[in-house]
């Protein structure tokens, strides 16, 4: 086997844990983000919120409500 060739068995179990991957990474990137002096954003209570490495909090804006979408359906952005 190649060394960049995956078994099917490794790619199941990596497919299953994309959302937690996907969050370690997006967290990891807001505390180096933070770390660094940079400012973040993130969506707290509804509302779209500016960080600073300080730990204050700026609300910026109301964000709109989600949006319920079920799995298999299609949706068109206009």
């Amino acid at each position: 086997m190649n060394v960049h060739e995956i078994d099917e068995e490794s790619m199941t179990y990596l497919e299953d844990h994309i959302p937690e991957l996907a969050q370690a990474a997006f967290q990891q990137a807001y505390w180096q983000a933070l770390s660094e002096g940079s400012k973040v954003l993130k969506a707290e209570a509804g509302f779209l919120v500016e960080v600073s490495p300080d730990g204050s909090k700026k609300v910026l804006k109301p964000l709109p409500p989600h949006t319920q979408v079920n799995a298999g359906e299609k949706r068109r952005i206009r």
